[in-house]
C-alpha cells in the first residue's frame, strides 16, 4: 500500500527540503565573495515557505493525520505534540526570518550575521521537523491507519498543488515560482514549463 498522502508529503518535503539547503549555500557563497546575496530571491523562498508548507501542509498533518495517529497509538503522543508545536511556532519562525532579512537588506553588513544564523537554526530545525516526520511518524501511519483513513487523508491532500513538486502553479504565483526557479542554481533551479 502506498497511500496518495504519503507520497504528497514526501515529495513536498523533499521540493521544500532542497530549497531550504539552498538558502545557506547562496549565503555563504555570497560571503565567500564579499557580495550581498540576491534580496528578491531571498524574499521570494522565504514567501513561499510561508504560502505553501506553513499555510497548506502543516494544517492538514496537524488537523487530519496526526489525530488519526493519537487515537490509534497514545505511546506516539509526545512525538505529535513537539511536532504539532513546531507548527504552530512556525509562522512566527518565518516571520522573524523574513524580519531580519528586511534589516539585512535595509541596514547593512551589521545585520548580515543576524540573518544569517538565524537563517541556518531555523533551516537545520526545519529539516531536523521533517526527518522525525519521514524517520517515525510517516511509517507508524503506514502501520496503523486503515484504508476508510487513508481515502479521508488521500482526498485532503491531493488538493495539495506545491509549485516545487511539479503542479503548475496557480496564476498568482506563477512569478513567484518562476523567480525561484530560474534564480536558483541547479539541482532545484531551472527554467520551468509553465
Amino acid at each position: 500500500m502506498n497511500p496518495l498522502t504519503l507520497r504528497v508529503i514526501r515529495d513536498e518535503h523533499q521540493a521544500l527540503a532542497a530549497m531550504l539547503r539552498s538558502i545557506p549555500l547562496l549565503l555563504a557563497e555570497h560571503r565567500r565573495h564579499g557580495s550581498l546575496p540576491d534580496f528578491t530571491l531571498l524574499r521570494a523562498m522565504l514567501f513561499y515557505v510561508d504560502e505553501f508548507p506553513e499555510r497548506l501542509h502543516h494544517p492538514k498533518e496537524s488537523e487530519l493525520l496526526f489525530p488519526k495517529l493519537r487515537a490509534r497509538v497514545p505511546a506516539v503522543r509526545e512525538t505529535l505534540d513537539r511536532l504539532d508545536d513546531d507548527h504552530a511556532r512556525g509562522e512566527r519562525a518565518i516571520r522573524d526570518l523574513e524580519h531580519a532579512l528586511l534589516a539585512f537588506e535595509m541596514v547593512g553588513e551589521s545585520r548580515r550575521e543576524a540573518f544569517e544564523l538565524m537563517a541556518q537554526r531555523y533551516v537545520h530545525g526545519y529539516l531536523r521537523h521533517m526527518e522525525i516526520e519521514e524517520r517515525e511518524v510517516l511509517p507508524l501511519a503506514l502501520q496503523l491507519l486503515q484504508p476508510s483513513d487513508w481515502e479521508d487523508l488521500d482526498e485532503a491532500f491531493a488538493a495539495n498543488r506545491d509549485p516545487l513538486t511539479g503542479h503548475a502553479p496557480d496564476e498568482p504565483y506563477r512569478a513567484l515560482v518562476e523567480r525561484i526557479l530560474n534564480t536558483l542554481p541547479a539541482p532545484l533551479g531551472f527554467a520551468p514549463a509553465l
